[in-house]
């Protein structure tokens, strides 16, 4: 059992996220020992500095918030955010090519992105925004991105309306090989809903209210 913050990746990707806010979440996630801070790929660099000496990984978002940038247009910023100093990456799969059921293009996309990632050594979490998809869909991701290898599967960006569901954890552990991770977001505000999904299967959990989340907890083990 673990105290919660070591799932925790402290989140701050708001569109008017300025410089203090990155120097407040990232000294929160020394002190609270988070196992991520995510912020705007803007931002990576000053991240990096603020982090350096602490346990705590810089990570970034890719395709944010909506996914249908152009493969080519992925790929150079993660080469930038890899050349900023991030650790991990976050990328939003291309919903509407999945919404199409072009899963050659989907395979595509990860397949361009993945040699890079591994090359310097990154973790890439693949957000799928769950809550736009149906159960056959969510399957064949898991399917397709297990395959794949990816280190994560993400629920959600949080800006799609409906964020993480238990049931869409366990759906994704049920269909996921056990070696890929599951990494819950959107709409995690209590220590109770993270805990519940930690129970369900996730492996991280990405939120915004990360020290209301430490602060319900007592302190609490997961």
């Amino acid at each position: 059992m673990n105290n919660i913050a070591s799932y925790i990746d402290h989140t701050f990707l708001k569109p008017d996220t300025t410089l203090k806010d990155v120097e407040r979440v990232c000294g929160e996630a020394i002190e609270y020992r988070f196992a991520a801070v995510c912020v705007p790929p803007l931002y990576v660099k000053k991240a990096v500095k603020l982090l350096a000496g602490s346990t705590v990984q810089t990570a970034t978002v890719i395709g944010f918030p909506f996914g249908y940038s152009a493969i080519e247009a992925k790929l150079a910023e993660v080469v930038l955010a890899i050349v900023d100093g991030a650790d991990e990456l976050d990328m939003v799969a291309d919903i509407a090519a999945i919404k199409n059921s072009d899963w050659q293009f989907i395979a595509g996309e990860i397949n361009a992105i993945l040699p890079v990632i591994r090359n310097k050594s990154r973790v890439i979490k693949i957000i799928i925004e769950s809550g736009l998809l149906t159960i056959d869909e969510i399957i064949k991701c898991c399917e397709l991105y297990g395959a794949a290898g990816v280190d994560f599967l993400k629920t959600s960006t949080g800006y799609s309306g409906k964020g993480a569901t238990v049931e869409a954890v366990q759906l994704m552990r049920q269909y996921l090989p056990p070696h890929i991770q599951i990494k819950a977001s959107g709409g995690i505000r209590s220590f109770t809903f993270a805990r519940e999904l930690l129970s369900a299967g996730a492996n991280r959990i990405g939120c915004s209210s990360s020290i209301d989340i430490m602060k319900q907890s007592g302190n609490n083990l997961v």
